[in-house]
C-alpha cells in the first residue's frame, strides 16, 4: 500500500498537508513522525506562553499590597472570573482549529495574548478601580483557550499508539508555563522590582511564539469544520463523564495554582516574597509529571492510573485539613506539593483515556482500521474542548470555594472538606462507568444483531 502524501500546499492563507494518515506505521516512520514532532514542539511554545499569561494574575495579586485596596476576597473573586473566561473560551477555540487550520489558529491565537498582557500593563497600580482590575483580568482569561486549541490539533497529528505521551507532552509544556511565570515574579519581587517588570518581559515572548507558528508549523487539511463532530460529542455520555472527572484533575491544578499563594498568605501569615518561594513547586511538578501520567496510562490503562490517582488526591487532602487544623506550615506545604503532582499526573491519564473511549466506540460500532481511527479523531478532537471548558471550571470553584471558606471560617478548611467528597465521587465514577466488570465474568457474547458491549480494557 502507498502511503499517502504529506506534502505541504498553500491553501487558505497558509501552509496545508492534504493527506494524513499517522496510523500508517510506513507513513509514519518516512516522514509523519518527524512532522508531527515539529508541530508538537511549536505548539508546546505557544501554550506554554498561553497558560502563563492566563495564570498572571495569580501572580499580580501577589504584588497587590494594602494599598491596592483590596480585600482577600476581592482576590479570590478577581482569580475565580479570569479562571472562568479561561474555561468558557475554550470551546470556540476548539473548533477553530477546523475553522481556520491548526497553524493559522497558532498565529492568531498567540497574537491575542498581547490584549491583556498591554492592558494589565497599563493599569497596573496603586488607585485603580476594582473593577477595572476585574475587566483587564478577564481579558486574561483567552490565555486558558489556548490549550483547547493546541490539544485538538495535536491530536490530529499522532496515531492512538502514541497519543498518551504526545498529548502529555504538549499539555504538560503548556502548564509549565504556571510555575515559569511564579518563578519570574520571585527574581522580581526579590529584586524589589514591579509587576510591570513582570508583564514587560512577556510581550517579546509572545510575538516570537506568533512568529515560529507561522515558520514552523503545518494545517492539517482532513481535520475540517464538522459541526456534526460538535453535536454527536455533546450528545455522547462519556463526554461529560470524563469532564466531570477532569475537573477533579485539572479543575484541582489550575485552581490551587491560582489559589495557593493566596492560601499561604492569608491562613499562614506568609509576606508575598515568603509565598512566592513556595507557590512554583507544586505547578512546577505537577506540569512535569504530566507526561509521565500519559506514560502510564498508554502502558497500564488510562481508567486504571485515574483511579489510583483519586485514591491519593483524596489522601493528600486529609492530611491538608489536618494540617490545617494543627497550623502545621511545612506539613501543609509538603502535602500540598504532592497534591499538585497528583493532578498532574492525573491530567495526563484522564486525558489518554478520551481517545481510548471513541476508539472503543468505533469497535463497538462494528468499524475496523482507518475507518475505526478516524471515526476515534472525529470525536475525541471535538470532545477536547468540551472537556477541557468543564475540566477548567473546576478550577473556578475551588477559587470561589476558597474564598467562601475564608469568609465563613477565616481559613481554607472548609473549602478541602468539599474537594475530598469530590475526590471520592470522581473514584466512584471512574470505578462504575471503565473498570466494574460484570456479575459473573466476562460478559457473554452479543446476540446477532446486537450492539457489542463496549470494552474499555485499553481506555
Amino acid at each position: 500500500m502507498t502511503a499517502p502524501s504529506s506534502s505541504t500546499a498553500s491553501r487558505k492563507g497558509g501552509r496545508w498537508i492534504e493527506q494524513w494518515d499517522p496510523e500508517d506505521e510506513a507513513f509514519w516512520k518516512e516522514k509523519g513522525e518527524r512532522i508531527a514532532n515539529r508541530n508538537l514542539l511549536f505548539s508546546v511554545l505557544s501554550e506554554h506562553i498561553g497558560f502563563s499569561v492566563w495564570t498572571l494574575w495569580s501572580v499580580l495579586v501577589l504584588f497587590m499590597g494594602p494599598e491596592y485596596g483590596l480585600t482577600p476576597a476581592d482576590k479570590f473573586l478577581l482569580t475565580s472570573m479570569v479562571t472562568l473566561v479561561g474555561a468558557v473560551v475554550r470551546v470556540p477555540y476548539t473548533f477553530a482549529v477546523a475553522l481556520f487550520g491548526g497553524r493559522n489558529w497558532t498565529i492568531v491565537s498567540a497574537g491575542l495574548l498581547l490584549v491583556p498582557t498591554v492592558a494589565a500593563f497599563t493599569v497596573m497600580e496603586p488607585g485603580t478601580s476594582f473593577s477595572t482590575f476585574l475587566i483587564v483580568g478577564v481579558l486574561a482569561g483567552i490565555g486558558g483557550g489556548n490549550f483547547a486549541s493546541s490539544m485538538t490539533n495535536i491530536n490530529a497529528f499522532f496515531p492512538l499508539r502514541r497519543k498518551g505521551w504526545a498529548l502529555g507532552l504538549n499539555a504538560g509544556g503548556g502548564n509549565i508555563g504556571v510555575p515559569v511565570i511564579q518563578l519570574i515574579a520571585l527574581a522580581i519581587i526579590g529584586a524589589s522590582g514591579g509587576p510591570r517588570v513582570l508583564l514587560g518581559i512577556y510581550i517579546p515572548f509572545i510575538l516570537l511564539a506568533a512568529v515560529l507558528a507561522a515558520l514552523f508549523m503545518d494545517n492539517l487539511a482532513s481535520v475540517k469544520n464538522d459541526t456534526g463532530a460538535a453535536r454527536d460529542a455533546a450528545r455522547e455520555g462519556h463526554t461529560w463523564i470524563m469532564s466531570f472527572l477532569y475537573v477533579g484533575t485539572f479543575g484541582s491544578f489550575i485552581g490551587y495554582s491560582f489559589a495557593f499563594g493566596m492560601v499561604l498568605q492569608n491562613q499562614f501569615g506568609r509576606t508575598p516574597l515568603q509565598a512566592a518561594y513556595l507557590t512554583f513547586i507544586g505547578p512546577l511538578l505537577g506540569s512535569l509529571i504530566r507526561p509521565v501520567g500519559g506514560w502510564l496510562a498508554d502502558r497500564y490503562g488510562g481508567a486504571r492510573i485515574t483511579l489510583y490517582n483519586y485514591v491519593g488526591m483524596a489522601a493528600a487532602t486529609a492530611l491538608l485539613i489536618v494540617a490545617g487544623m494543627q497550623d502545621s506550615l511545612p506539613v501543609f506545604v509538603a502535602v500540598f506539593v504532592v497534591l499538585f503532582v497528583l493532578s498532574g499526573l492525573g491530567n495526563g491519564s484522564t486525558y489518554k483515556m478520551i481517545p481510548g473511549i471513541f476508539q472503543a466506540k468505533a469497535q463497538a460500532k462494528g468499524l475496523r482500521g482507518e475507518e475505526a481511527a478516524a471515526y476515534g479523531r472525529r470525536l475525541s478532537g471535538a470532545s477536547m474542548g468540551l472537556i477541557g471548558a468543564v475540566g477548567a471550571l473546576g478550577g473556578v470553584g475551588i477559587n470561589l470555594a476558597f474564598r467562601q471558606s475564608f469568609l465563613s471560617y477565616g481559613s481554607g478548611t472548609g473549602a478541602f472538606v468539599a474537594f475530598l467528597a469530590f475526590y471520592a465521587a470522581c473514584f466512584a465514577v471512574t470505578w462504575a462507568v471503565y473498570l466494574r466488570r460484570p456479575i459473573g465474568g466476562k460478559a457473554a457474547a452479543p446476540a446477532p444483531g446486537t450492539k457489542s458491549q463496549l470494552s474499555y480494557a485499553e481506555v
